[in-house]
C-alpha cells in the first residue's frame, strides 16, 4: 500500500524514476474521467437541479481541494460572529470519518470551541437542515466543508484556499488534490487566504493575483492567518506559548495538509526531532497509542505535540512518560473582514 508521504512525493514530482514516472503518467490519465463527470455535474446544478432551497440562510465555508485549509477556525469565527448577533446557528457537516457514536474529530474540536453550537452530521445535509430548522430552530446554517455539496442551495459560498497549497499541485484528484478544476472558484462569493502569513509577500501577491484572475476584481479576496493561541492539554487546560516553544519536540498528525501543522510547530521555535503522519481523519485504538509510545521512546524530547482535532481522539495525557499536548490555532484576518460582515448583512433577516 503507498503511503500518503510517499503520494504526496509523487504530487509533487518529489520521486523521480521511471516507476515514479510511469505513476504519475496513470494518475494523470486517471483525473480525465473525474474532471469529466465533475463538470457534468456542476453543469446540471448551475442549471437548478434537485436543489433544495430551505426558509433560513445557508452560508458554507468550503475549499476546491482535499486536505485542511483551516476550515474549523473560519467556523468557528463565523459562528462566534452570528451568536454575538443573538442569531440561533447550526453546523451541517458530512460526518467524514465518524465513530461508532455518529461524531469525528472535527465535531468533537467544534464541540470544545463552540459548546453552544448545536452540530449535525449526516451526509444527507438537506435531511439534517430540516432537522435544524424545525427542530432546533436555527435561524442560520453554516455548511462545514460545503462548497462541492450543492444538493442544499446556499445563500453565501465562502472559499478557503490554502497559501501554502492553494492549487492542490496544479492537478485534480488522483493526480493532484483539486476536488475540481480551479475556475469552479467563479462561484464563491468570497475568497479567504488562509495561512497568508506563512509565505514570502512576493508568493502572497502571485498568488492573489492568480486568484483574482480566475475570480475576476468584484469578488471579495480576504487574507487571514492561522495564530497560535497555546498548548492545550486533555483537561482543556491552555498553556502559554512559551511553555513549549523552542522545546524538543515530537510532533504527529492526521489531517489534510500535514506539511502546514509542522511549518505552524517551527514557527514558535520548536525543535521537530520526530515526525509522523497518520491518514485524515484516522482513528487512534490501543495499538496506535502503544506504536506512538516506541516511537517517542526512541527520541530525547521534552513533549509530544499533535493537532486538536488529533487530541480530541486520543484523549490520553502522556505518550509513555512524556506529556502529549495539542497546538491550539486561532483565525485572524489580515484585511479588514467587513466584506464578508456585510455579506451576512445581506441574507440575515432584517
Amino acid at each position: 500500500m503507498v503511503s500518503i508521504r510517499t503520494m504526496i512525493e509523487l504530487m509533487r514530482g518529489e520521486r523521480r524514476g521511471v516507476l515514479a514516472s510511469l505513476l504519475r503518467g496513470l494518475l494523470w490519465t486517471a483525473q480525465w474521467p473525474y474532471v469529466l463527470i465533475v463538470r457534468w455535474r456542476n453543469r446540471r446544478f448551475d442549471r437548478g437541479h434537485k436543489m433544495t432551497h430551505v426558509s433560513v440562510p445557508v452560508i458554507s465555508v468550503g475549499n476546491i481541494t482535499t486536505g485542511g485549509t483551516g476550515k474549523t477556525p473560519a467556523v468557528a469565527w463565523l459562528c462566534r460572529h452570528l451568536r454575538d448577533r443573538q442569531v440561533r446557528v447550526a453546523i451541517l457537516s458530512r460526518g467524514y470519518r465518524a465513530d461508532q457514536s455518529g461524531v469525528n474529530d472535527e465535531a468533537l474540536e467544534l464541540e470544545q470551541r463552540l459548546p453552544d453550537v448545536p452540530h449535525l452530521q449526516n451526509p444527507n445535509r438537506v435531511d439534517s437542515a430540516g432537522i435544524a430548522i424545525e427542530e432546533l430552530e436555527s435561524q442560520c446554517l453554516v455548511l462545514d466543508d460545503g462548497f462541492q455539496h450543492r444538493r442544499l442551495h446556499r445563500d453565501l459560498d465562502w472559499v478557503l484556499v490554502d497559501a501554502l497549497n492553494p492549487f492542490g499541485f496544479g492537478h485534480c484528484l488522483p493526480r493532484g488534490l483539486l476536488r475540481e478544476p480551479r475556475r469552479g472558484l467563479k462561484r464563491a462569493d468570497a475568497i479567504l487566504i488562509t495561512r497568508a502569513n506563512q509565505i514570502p509577500e512576493s508568493e502572497l501577491k502571485a498568488l492573489v493575483s492568480e486568484v483574482q484572475s480566475v475570480v475576476g476584481g468584484e469578488t471579495p479576496l480576504i487574507r487571514t492567518t492561522h495564530h497560535c493561541e497555546g498548548w492545550r492539554d486533555t483537561e482543556g487546560t491552555l498553556q502559554p506559548l512559551e511553555q513549549w516553544s523552542h522545546a524538543k519536540v515530537a510532533g504527529f498528525c492526521a489531517i489534510g495538509n500535514p506539511d502546514a501543522f509542522r511549518a505552524t510547530l517551527e514557527s514558535q521555535g520548536c525543535d521537530v526531532v520526530g515526525w509522523r503522519i497518520f491518514p485524515d481523519h484516522h482513528r487512534y485504538d490501543r495499538g496506535d497509542i502503544q506504536e506512538l509510545t516506541d516511537w517517542v521512546s526512541r527520541h530525547e524530547v521534552e513533549v509530544v505535540v499533535c493537532t486538536a482535532k488529533d487530541l480530541v481522539k486520543l484523549n490520553v495525557a502522556r505518550i509513555g512518560n512524556v506529556p502529549l499536548v495539542a497546538l491550539q490555532v486561532g483565525f485572524a484576518f489580515i484585511d479588514d473582514p467587513q466584506p464578508l460582515i456585510s455579506q451576512i448583512d445581506g441574507v440575515l433577516p432584517q
